[in-house]
């Protein structure tokens, strides 16, 4: 039984090793190519450039809404598709920016309104998500609050 046992191994061992084909003769150059193309072509992002990277309103009133555009272009090698633009709180609202793609060197503009809350300096920030390398880019808008003349000023004892 150990005979017919080892006999049988030994076939299968033989049969195993003879019908091994060779890997590197199964690869077409044209798949190469094409996966050479591709892997370069994902090396290059496009680059969001933008007009200006902050907006000062100067002194608003309080409760007074205003509002700015940004506006940028693609600087890079491929289209440029921005996913999402939000800000940093709900008090800044951006708006009107395009979902298609941007093609190299063309531009596009998105609009921020600020409903005027809080007081004193504040500054609030735009994150705009895209396919760029670094994956998002930052805007900011800052403005003076004047404190609101129709509230009541509580009086001192």
């Amino acid at each position: 039984m150990k005979k017919v046992i080892l006999g049988l191994s030994a076939m299968c061992l033989i049969a195993f090793t003879s019908c091994k084909e060779n890997a590197a003769q199964k690869i077409d150059e044209a798949n190469v190519a094409v996966a050479a193309e591709r892997d370069a072509v994902a090396s290059k992002f496009p680059v969001l450039e933008f007009d200006k990277k902050e907006h000062d309103f100067g002194e608003i009133e309080a409760k007074t809404s205003v509002e700015t555009t940004f506006k940028y272009t693609n600087k890079g090698e491929a289209p440029l598709v921005i996913t999402n633009i939000k800000s940093s709180c709900g008090c800044t609202v951006p708006q009107n920016w395009s979902r298609e793609p941007l093609l190299p060197g063309d531009s596009g503009e998105f609009s921020v309104k600020f409903n005027g809350s809080g007081a004193n300096k504040i500054t609030k920030t735009i994150t705009v998500t895209a396919n760029t390398e670094a994956g998002s880019e930052i805007v900011k808008i800052t403005a003076f609050v004047k404190p609101d003349p129709n509230k009541a000023v509580p009086a001192k004892s």
